[in-house]
């Protein structure tokens, strides 16, 4: 894995690992298509609430993935480098992603 920097809050990342990324992403938006569709078509309450668990499933997965890539990444490198401020915003991001 080559070393990545997250420098003026940007981040390079792979083509491989924006393509991932890129593709989870539209593999969710399908989802909320379909859950719309589920609604026009006034499909069940049931079914459509199954739909949208699985596409908030899909979401979080997604941000565990970026989250990851996060701390290995540009985490890792601040705290080298002594940002300690790093931390703070790693412990921000956390509890929203923890509601």
């Amino acid at each position: 894995m080559e070393e990545q920097c997250c420098c003026h809050k940007t981040k390079q990342r792979t083509e491989e690992e924006r393509s991932a990324l890129i593709h989870r992403l539209n593999r969710i938006e399908g989802q909320i298509r379909g859950i719309r569709g589920m609604v026009e078509e006034d499909t069940y309450c049931v079914d459509i609430l199954t739909q949208v668990a699985a596409a908030s499933a899909a979401l979080h997965a997604f941000s565990r993935e970026l989250l990851d890539a996060h701390i290995r990444s540009c985490v890792t490198e601040d705290i080298r480098a002594g940002k300690e401020e790093t931390v703070e915003e790693l412990l921000g991001i956390l509890k929203k992603l923890m509601k």
